[in-house]
């Protein structure tokens, strides 16, 4: 029997999701080394503190606050640090030493991607980021790979678990925002500092990552308009549901032509109102799921777990292997599929409809003045609904207006709103939700 070659493999960071890769390359490394043609030796584990107590069970000697030479001396680096640096620098060490490089630091990606991936091209080597969105789900290599001969128009992802797990709360119990947030984080979905996640910055960098793998692009961070679940409401929530609606995060790449005739992409993130029905509107809890679009393929859904330990630490292992198979073949890595330049578009140059809620005087013709301004903006009212309350103290009423229009620029829309407030009738704008699927 031919004796297997060994690669090196060094992990950087023993976090939930190190801890469980660290497991399964020592547990498994038979199974691993089946399958790659190749025994993956983990080298060691670089920690900032090798004394902390972990949740996993691993060999102590492992263990070193040496980063940078154990990314020098590996095969194949594992990078799950998180943050820019020092992450992006041993990224580079790592690959100018020539190991190929798994990561799933989004963060990193769509602020400095195309320096890593200029770099490994130039070294001739892998670098993969499956784990970078959408946990478990793999969903970058069809995208890079099984969809390469389609041309894909859009995507639509629920690409974080603490966001869609705060909103399914407020959905299935009535909670307010403050304890759906409070639950997500006594349960782990959230952090103790849960900014990144409920800003949506979590989520515009996987959208960055989602539409330059789709458009063949590169998108970086400050091309993706972001909109985080802070402002949603209870009341949005309910008056969603009563409309046969449901209120999700939403990630979104799509080609569009702009009033110029340029044909180029929006990439966004913000909360969207849902047709119950479609099948994003059924993903609940902290799982995330992408919607895809392609002109041959037509619709295509995928679905799993978007966090965790053990999920995130398949797609790791999943990427290693296939770049320990490349090293044992042969042959160039694969980093990226940018093919030319598709113009980034700013929001304005989107065609959405709008869920607006308006607290209004109850007065005669307010209705009417408020439907005259949308006509003579060009927005078409699709929805009105109206519920009449009476302030206790003041003992004054007023209306509750929600409305949901029809499709039209983003650009009408909005300032379809300004021109709402300027009223005299408007007590005020309670909400503003982008509505999709319609």
């Amino acid at each position: 029997m031919t004796e297997l070659r060994t690669l090196k493999v060094a992990l950087l960071g023993c976090g939930n999701v190190g801890a469980q890769v660290a497991r399964i390359l020592l547990d498994d490394a038979d199974t691993l080394a089946a399958r790659t043609g190749a025994r993956l030796e983990l080298t060691g584990i670089a920690v900032r503190n090798i004394n902390a107590k972990r949740d996993v069970e691993l060999p102590r000697e492992l263990f070193t606050d040496d980063a940078e030479t154990l990314a020098k001396d590996a095969d194949l680096v594992i990078e799950l640090m998180g943050g820019i640096e020092p992450a992006r620098s041993l990224i580079l060490t790592a690959i100018q030493n020539g190991a190929s490089v798994v990561t799933g630091n989004k963060a990193l990606l769509a602020q400095d991607g195309p320096t890593l991936y200029e770099e490994a091209d130039r070294a001739g080597v892998q670098l993969s980021y499956e784990a970078a969105v959408a946990g478990a789900i793999p969903i970058l290599r069809p995208i890079r790979d099984s969809l390469s001969g389609d041309r894909i128009t859009r995507v639509l992802g629920i690409v974080n678990g603490t966001t869609n797990f705060i909103l399914d709360q407020m959905d299935s119990t009535g909670a307010q925002f403050a304890d759906a947030l409070a639950e997500a984080q006594r349960l782990g979905y959230a952090e103790a500092d849960p900014t990144a996640d409920i800003e949506g910055h979590d989520a515009a960098a996987k959208a960055a990552i989602l539409a330059s793998l789709s458009f063949h692009t590169r998108f970086a961070l400050e091309d993706v308009h972001c909109q985080g679940i802070t402002s949603v409401s209870a009341a949005d929530i309910a008056a969603a549901k009563d409309a046969g609606f449901v209120i999700k995060l939403l990630a979104i790449a799509e080609k569009l032509v702009d009033a110029d005739g340029t044909e180029g992409v929006s990439v966004r993130v913000h909360p969207t109102l849902l047709p119950r029905e479609h099948p994003l509107g059924a993903v609940r809890g902290a799982f995330n799921a992408v919607f895809i679009e392609a002109e041959n393929a037509g619709e295509l859904m995928f679905y799993g777990q978007g966090a965790g330990g053990t999920p995130t630490a398949s797609a790791v292992l999943g990427d290693l292997v296939s770049a320990a198979r490349r090293i044992v073949l042969g042959g160039p890595g694969r980093t990226e599929t940018t093919t030319g330049y598709v113009k980034s578009l700013p929001i304005d140059a989107v065609s959405t409809s709008y869920y607006i809620g308006l607290d209004v005087a109850d007065q005669p013709g307010a209705l009417a003045r408020i439907a005259q301004l949308f006509a003579e903006h060009g927005v078409s009212i699709e929805i009105m609904r109206q519920t009449i309350h009476r302030d206790a103290a003041s003992n004054v009423e007023s209306a509750e207006l929600k409305i949901i229009t029809h499709r039209a620029s983003e650009a009408a829309l909005a300032a379809t709103v300004e021109a709402v407030k300027g009223l005299d009738v408007i007590n005020s704008v309670t909400s503003v939700l982008r509505v999709e699927g319609v």
